[in-house]
């Protein structure tokens, strides 16, 4: 059935769909001669954030140690976001992929996002939306029912992460971004096929219901599950 459903309604989707809107909204911007930052790279188990070839350097920093070999960066760091350990206008690029929702004070983030940043250049991150019903229910949720769930969805209980979404809704990230001295270029909400529900088709069902609606009624687009922005020194 849920291969029926998907052929039927997202036949256009595949795996990690989201990053795939992502990758493309990347390469609109990157360019061969820039140095790139990608803030929270990890281990680098997904493909799409792979630029390497599209940009003359790219670095990553992540908490997690597993980042100093992950295959899609020229260099690897160690470090917190909340202090980059880069020189100020170090990158003409910062991409953010799932990484807002686990920040528990996300204004020194972009504070040091923006001092990393060279004159003109872009921040560009890709979070949930914390109105979303997986935010919510995420939200009024241990963390270990998150370990199981993504365990039941094949990811690993290493790559789940605790998660606070204080930089999740368009008001939060315009807030940061006013405080942080950054403009915003774009703020996009976006719906597409209901991931969480795929694994039992009433619930897929419910979720198919719930993407139209969302994506057909303007008052409604608040409730949509990605948020991505693109901000600019």
């Amino acid at each position: 059935m849920k291969k029926y459903l998907d052929q039927k309604f997202y036949p256009n989707f595949s795996n990690n769909w989201d990053d795939h809107l992502f990758r493309e909204r990347i390469k609109k911007e990157i360019k061969s001669e820039f140095t790139v930052l990608d803030l929270g790279a990890g281990a680098g188990i997904i493909s799409y954030m792979d630029f390497r070839g599209l940009a003359k350097k790219i670095c990553g920093i992540d908490l997690d140690p597993r980042v100093v070999d992950n295959p899609f960066l020229d260099e690897g760091k160690v470090a917190d976001a909340n202090q980059i350990p880069y020189p100020n206008d170090s990158f003409d690029l910062v991409f953010s992929d799932n990484v807002m929702e686990h920040l528990d004070e996300p204004l020194l983030i972009f504070n040091e996002v923006k001092r990393v940043l060279k004159p003109g250049g872009k921040f560009l991150i890709k979070t949930p939306n914390k109105y979303h019903y997986v935010p919510t229910i995420s939200r009024l949720t241990p963390h270990s029912f998150h370990q199981y769930v993504n365990k039941m969805r094949g990811r690993d209980e290493d790559d789940t992460f605790p998660t606070f979404y204080n930089a999740n809704s368009k008001k939060d990230l315009s807030k940061l971004a006013k405080d942080a001295g950054l403009c915003i270029e774009t703020l996009d909400l976006i719906e597409g096929r209901p991931e969480y529900l795929r694994g039992i088709w009433p619930a897929y069902l419910l979720g198919i219901l719930y993407e139209r609606a969302v994506n057909a009624f303007d008052f409604l687009k608040s409730f949509r599950v990605i948020l991505i922005g693109c901000f600019r020194k």
